[in-house]
């Protein structure tokens, strides 16, 4: 329990400070990520928990041409957006597409892979 709590607040929303419990399920998918790729690299977070307030944000300020869903799942804690130092983001994309574990977006212009615990999709 102090361990998800601790993840819990690395993962805020700290534009607002705010924190949600992350699904344990997207830490699995983090682990089993890691495992495919073969890597002790650490994961880059770009994006964990997001408030609905700092989601309405982003999408105000981009649109939906950034990627910012209106019901995102970063709201719910079941997403997150990575990259990892030293494996290439198409690879990246690639490992967690074959997972089947949730829904993985690529945004190669921002340099960072979504990867959710949603249903299996990809964009």
């Amino acid at each position: 329990p102090d361990a998800l709590k601790e993840i819990n607040h690395i993962l805020r929303d700290f534009r607002v400070n705010a924190v949600k419990p992350i699904d344990p399920k997207l830490l699995d998918l983090l682990h089993e990520l890691g495992g495919t790729l073969e890597t002790d690299q650490p994961f880059h977070i770009i994006s964990g928990y997001r408030s609905p307030h700092t989601n309405a944000v982003l999408r105000e300020r981009g649109g939906t041409t950034t990627g910012v869903a209106t019901r995102s799942l970063h709201m719910e804690g079941k997403a997150i957006d990575i990259r990892i130092p030293g494996v290439k983001l198409d690879h990246l994309r690639g490992a967690a597409r074959s997972l089947k574990l949730g829904g993985v977006g690529f945004y190669p212009s921002s340099n960072f892979v979504h990867v959710d615990t949603g249903r299996v999709r990809h964009w």
